[in-house]
């Protein structure tokens, strides 16, 4: 009987709950907003032009003014970290924002639709999904071009196929439920059950996808940098400071250590928000 209540009791629990109550989530949440803050309030919190260069100064590490080093043409590390976090949190947020807009839209409409059309979308996604991330975002922005927009177009391709899936499956098992069938008796447009009836009911696990692949975003933006096809430099981004690094890896290592550890602090903070989130919010959880 007490087993039976408190299954009964679980569903109630809301997900703000069961996110407080993981200690990863709050771990993960405080090193984000690190970033986040950091990001935003760069200018005030270390007041120094990340583009002005001092050849004096090169390649100098912890010298007067600059806490972090500089790097070969004089340029403050800890300016250009600070202010390269705003362009890779931008580009991140903005090709998961995109590829969940885009991603999710296509899998509902070929779980809705059905028929040859599911089978010709489903089939594209597989093809997008053999490609290995990097691979497939190196050759779009490779076609395209460097520079934040196709940047951001680029990862939100190599993105697009998981939100796609996320949404097509519980599509399919919602448009033959109870409450959609009603709908249509009652003379809905497809348009309408689909905005008021569906996506409401998916939105959840399209959130989880969300914030599991903003890390992985970030990532590939940063690799894509490395290898000379992200920001178009001077402009510092993450993955740039530590290509410019490991030319000089052996003479001044905090080129490539200080902005690597950015990454994986993000990373890292990312991953263990999002795997709070998956926890909190996902149906399965709900019963743990």
């Amino acid at each position: 009987m007490n087993n039976s209540l408190a299954i009964a009791a679980a569903p109630t629990i809301g997900w703000t709950h069961r996110f407080r109550e993981n200690p990863t989530s709050w771990i993960g949440l405080i090193l984000v907003a690190a970033v986040v803050l950091a990001a935003v309030f760069a200018p005030w919190i270390w007041p120094v032009d990340p583009l002005e260069q001092n050849i004096g100064d090169r390649l100098s590490w912890a010298v007067a003014g600059h806490p972090l080093g500089t790097d070969t043409y004089g340029r403050d590390v800890l300016a250009r970290v600070l202010h390269a976090a705003r362009i890779s949190l931008f580009i991140g947020v903005a090709s998961i924002a995109l590829a969940l807009v885009l991603g999710s839209a296509i899998g509902i409409a070929a779980g809705y639709i059905g028929g040859w059309f599911d089978a010709m979308v489903t089939s594209l996604l597989d093809v997008i999904l053999s490609f290995p991330t990097l691979l497939l975002g190196l050759m779009v922005v490779a076609m395209l071009g460097p520079s934040i927009e196709n940047l951001i177009i680029a990862i939100a391709i190599t993105e697009l196929a998981p939100f796609a899936r996320v949404a097509r499956a519980p599509t399919i098992a919602l448009k033959n439920r109870d409450f959609v069938e009603a709908g249509r008796a009652l003379g809905f447009s497809d348009i309408r059950l689909v905005v008021v009836h569906i996506v409401p009911n998916l939105l959840s696990e399209v959130i989880v996808v969300a914030s599991l692949w903003l890390a992985t975003a970030i990532r590939t933006e940063a690799s894509l940098s490395f290898i000379g096809l992200g920001v178009k430099p001077p402009t510092p981004t993450w993955g740039g400071m530590i290509r410019e690094g490991f030319e000089n890896i052996l003479d001044a290592p905090w080129l490539a250590i200080v902005p690597g550890f950015a990454i994986l602090i993000t990373v890292l903070g990312l991953n263990l928000l999002g795997d709070g989130v998956r926890d909190a919010i996902d149906p399965k959880a709900r019963n743990d």
